[in-house]
């Protein structure tokens, strides 16, 4: 314990309050046993975790002010603690009741002052989450009490990579309400000429919100005609028009953990050039996933789809990187792309979406989200990937 009239160390019996309190454990254990063999945290005493995406993969907690403290190497992980204001007090007890809990405006700064009460002097925080100012701030607080701060980045995003099966049946879930949204407005004639980009966009997230969403994973994307071949258009009061490819690129959020998936359809018959850049896009799509595989190099992977689109002759229209991991956050390591590094692990969850965009004329992408493991590539959404006509 420590003095501070503005704090207070609510203790709790080390008991499991949250469902899945035990994993969460293990999860701290694994980031705490990351310290060991790497040169960069071979010294350290202890994780600041500020981030509250990883906050929430660590302790379970959802709340919107929250850090943890982890010990690092083989310290006792009674020491861990997790933080957040007042609001949480209720919430943090029963989402995260295997930790003890300092309760704190100040959540960061709390953390550090007890740390540092207990003899941890060297404390590794999240230099891709914080701010220069508030590093500052933290970094100045610690030296104060005799510590030293070391920004580090990617210790929990490596452990994010690979899903359990609990992670995976989240992001299945919310893959099938994805595919059921995306099946049920084509079946109802939604996605048609005289209607705009925003109403279909609006359409497709309130059939998942209908179908069991928590939310929807990113702002959805509805492409008509030329605006197809913008990447990451935003939807706008466009009207889809006969002849049209429409883009369509959205997700779902379950238990905190998104889908992604593009399907691009024609309005009318298609034209030669629409049908041989969806054709290209995917045979490149088929080769991407084919190429997933327990240990593949990333930049391998992405080889794969964007050699079939270079050899077709649409090389210089393809603009992006062939996916990324999908969890906790719509994109998160591991990236797979020309520069990537590193391999690809079992258990990680992942898209495969090259696509082709021809300026002022249209655009085609094709996007899955797959879970890789020994036995192959397993498909999470399942839309047909064929030119639909509408």
């Amino acid at each position: 314990m420590f003095n501070n009239a503005d704090m207070q160390l609510r203790s709790t019996q080390m008991t499991d309050q949250s469902p899945r309190g035990g994993v969460h454990e293990r999860r701290r254990g694994a980031l705490a046993a990351s310290a060991e063999g790497r040169p960069e945290t071979s010294d350290v005493d202890a994780f600041l975790v500020t981030s509250q995406v990883n906050v929430r993969y660590l302790t379970g907690f959802t709340g919107s002010n929250g850090a943890l403290i982890v010990g690092a190497g083989d310290r006792p992980r009674s020491g861990d603690r997790i933080g957040t204001d007042g609001r949480y007090t209720g919430q943090v007890a029963a989402q995260a009741g295997d930790l003890e809990a300092v309760i704190d405006r100040a959540t960061a700064s709390a953390l550090i002052a007890h740390a540092t009460a207990n003899g941890l002097r060297r404390i590794a925080v999240e230099g891709d989450d914080l701010t220069v100012s508030a590093f500052g701030r933290l970094r100045d607080a610690a030296e104060s009490a005799g510590a030293e701060l070391v920004p580090l980045d990617g210790c929990v995003a490596r452990l994010r990579i690979t899903k359990d099966a609990d992670e995976v049946a989240a992001i299945a879930a919310a893959c099938r309400i994805g595919d059921e949204a995306l099946g049920a407005l084509i079946d109802r004639g939604a996605i048609a000429p005289g209607r705009t980009e925003r109403a279909v966009a609006r359409d497709l997230e309130w059939e998942m919100f209908g179908l069991g969403a928590d939310a929807i994973a990113f702002e959805t994307i509805v492409a008509a005609g030329a605006h197809s071949a913008i990447p990451h258009h935003r939807p706008t009061d466009a009207v889809l028009t006969v002849g049209d490819l429409v883009k369509i690129d959205f997700g779902a959020v379950v238990d905190g953990y998104h889908s992604d998936m593009t399907r691009t359809v024609v309005l009318g018959e298609p034209s030669a050039w629409q049908r041989e850049i969806h054709a290209v896009v995917e045979r490149a799509q088929q080769a991407g996933r084919d190429a997933l595989a327990v240990g593949a190099d990333l930049r391998t992977i992405d080889a794969a789809a964007r050699t079939v689109i270079a050899d077709a002759g649409y090389g210089e229209y393809y603009v992006h990187g062939l996916g990324h991991g999908v969890g906790l956050e719509i994109h998160e390591a591991p990236g797979i792309g020309a520069a990537a590094s590193g391999t690809l692990p079992d258990g990680a969850t992942v898209t495969v979406e090259p696509g082709v965009y021809l300026p002022g004329r249209g655009g085609v992408r094709i996007e899955d989200t797959l879970v890789v493991a020994e036995s192959g590539p397993r498909l999470l959404t399942t839309t047909p990937r064929t030119l639909r006509v509408l």
